[in-house]
């Protein structure tokens, strides 16, 4: 399924039919099943017997179908389906909308904050919104803090007054209600229902699991976010991949471990508030929401990918938790070994991020803010002058807010700001354009490691030449430089052995 397609999808009711009836997976996400005499709505692969055709309706998202008045199923828990590929391939208003929404921008900053991150008016954000969701940003965000709610009533030992207000919501009363009407249980009732094998202990801490569409690769997903960890902010512990996170209102501290169907969580925060946005920048970070399906489908087109698909379907593309953290990294690893990079950042970190303590592990500092490393002397960076000058114009520029790299951002203007920098060429914007901005289309032709893939492969080795040939591959060529570095041998490719913590 390709991107842009999620109206034609909720829209084709002889295509949805068919989806609920043979319980397809890879349709979750894409769009709800209400039906009109149970007045619940359900994923397409809900395990129960399929309604009568003419009692189904089909809505885009879950908060169209809570505003139609249908509450979310207790077998399939619609609400915990992978999230919709569009927010994560889409860059135009809806999409950068989405993902800024998922960012808890409308509960911190209200409607009018959003549409001022967008750059739109409110009543444009809100007739778009409608138009393609059928649902404005308000119960999107609702719909949101019910999912959250949820998440820490069944997970957390938290007081349900507390829950409340760590989810989002104004008011204990509100909550209530909510919570009801979406789920038809009271959050007592939800608590009392819920298996918690993982019910969090400690406080601040929260186990959760993180679903996804199958196929999922695991090895360049894990691995690449490994090799190329900066110490003290990221580690390999035990068998999970394990990283600081700055978050609106205080820290937290991420372990992720990879399952066969999904992707263990558990998140220490410092304050409950922000688990639906660490949450949403975890999946972001894994490309949890992704459709393998569509991507390998359209790839596998080439004989060249043919057989690299065929090995090891669904490879994702790893992002980050923080645009402006990767776009220094970006810049620390031009023309340098991943050893190398990872040693100028980790002297920033240690000189200019913020410690923490991590009781349950080796990291001890969150990367440091654009602020911060706005006052450091060019002098004590150990590479040229000409990549000194690139490293603290482009930290100047981001710390000014010249250029927003975060989820709602512009990625075309993005790339033309970055562009204009000094030191800033194909690589770097391409590589920012892929790891932080998140742009599936994002293709670095000039990258040591495609140009040994090409060669081995018999593809074009030069840029232009091989950008040519990709042609083929859009929209999804952030996804071919997945399978071209995963035929190098190299340690972003491979998930370590299991350490054992000491």
């Amino acid at each position: 399924m390709a991107a842009g397609m999620l109206g034609d999808v909720y829209e084709c009711v002889e295509r949805c039919v068919r989806a609920v009836q043979s319980k397809d997976a890879r349709f979750d996400g894409w769009f709800f099943t209400a039906v009109l005499t149970t007045k619940i709505y359900c994923r397409p692969s809900c395990p129960v017997v399929p309604p009568k055709v003419e009692n189904m309706r089909f809505y885009p998202s879950a908060a169209a179908a809570q505003q139609a008045g249908f509450r979310a199923c207790k077998r399939c828990r619609p609400d915990a389906s992978p999230g919709s590929p569009e927010w994560n391939d889409r860059a135009d208003l809806v999409g950068r909308a989405m993902r800024l929404i998922g960012e808890g921008v409308v509960d911190r900053d209200g409607v009018p904050g959003l549409a001022a991150q967008l750059g739109y008016s409110v009543r444009q954000v809100q007739r778009q919104l409608q138009a393609e969701l059928g649902a404005g940003p308000l119960a999107l965000a609702r719909a949101q803090r019910a999912q959250t709610a949820r998440l820490l009533i069944e997970t957390s030992s938290l007081l349900l007054a507390d829950v409340a207000f760590a989810a989002g919501f104004s008011s204990v009363r509100t909550f209530n209600e909510t919570v009801q009407e979406v789920f038809a249980l009271s959050p007592s009732e939800l608590r009392a229902r819920a298996k918690r094998p993982n019910a969090s202990v400690t406080p601040g801490t929260i186990s959760l699991r993180l679903p996804f569409r199958q196929p999922l690769t695991p090895d360049n997903l894990f691995g690449h976010l490994i090799a190329t960890g900066v110490p003290g902010v990221e580690e390999w512990r035990g068998d999970a991949y394990r990283r600081t996170l700055r978050l609106p209102h205080g820290h937290g501290v991420v372990a992720l471990r990879p399952m066969p169907d999904h992707i263990a969580c558990q998140l220490s925060l410092t304050d409950q508030r922000d688990l639906a946005i660490a949450i949403s920048r975890c999946r972001r970070m894994l490309d949890l929401d992704a459709d393998p399906v569509a991507v390998d489908e359209l790839l596998r087109a080439d004989p060249v990918l043919a057989p690299l698909i065929e090995k090891a379907p669904g490879r994702r593309v790893p992002h980050t938790v923080d645009g402006e953290e990767f776009a220094v990294r970006a810049v620390l690893g031009q023309q340098v070994s991943t050893a190398a990079a990872r040693t100028h950042a980790s002297r920033l970190v240690q000189s200019h991020g913020d410690p923490i303590d991590d009781p349950g592990g080796g990291l001890t500092h969150l990367f440091p803010r654009m602020e911060s490393l706005a006052e450091l002397d060019p002098e004590t960076l150990a590479f040229p002058k000409s990549r000194r000058t690139t490293l603290t114009t482009l930290i100047a520029t981001l710390a000014a807010g010249e250029i927003d790299l975060g989820a709602g951002s512009d990625w075309d203007k993005a790339r033309e700001q970055l562009a204009a920098l000094p030191g800033i060429g194909p690589w770097t914007v391409e590589s920012i354009a892929m790891r932080a901005l998140g742009d599936p289309d994002a293709f670095v032709a000039s990258d040591l490691g495609i140009k040994y893939a090409a060669r081995e492969l018999g593809l074009p080795e030069a840029p232009k030449a091989l950008t040519e040939h990709a042609r083929a591959w859009r929209p999804w060529r952030a996804y071919a430089v997945q399978y071209l570095w995963a035929t190098g041998d190299h340690a972003i490719n491979k998930i370590p052995a299991v350490e054992i913590a000491e």
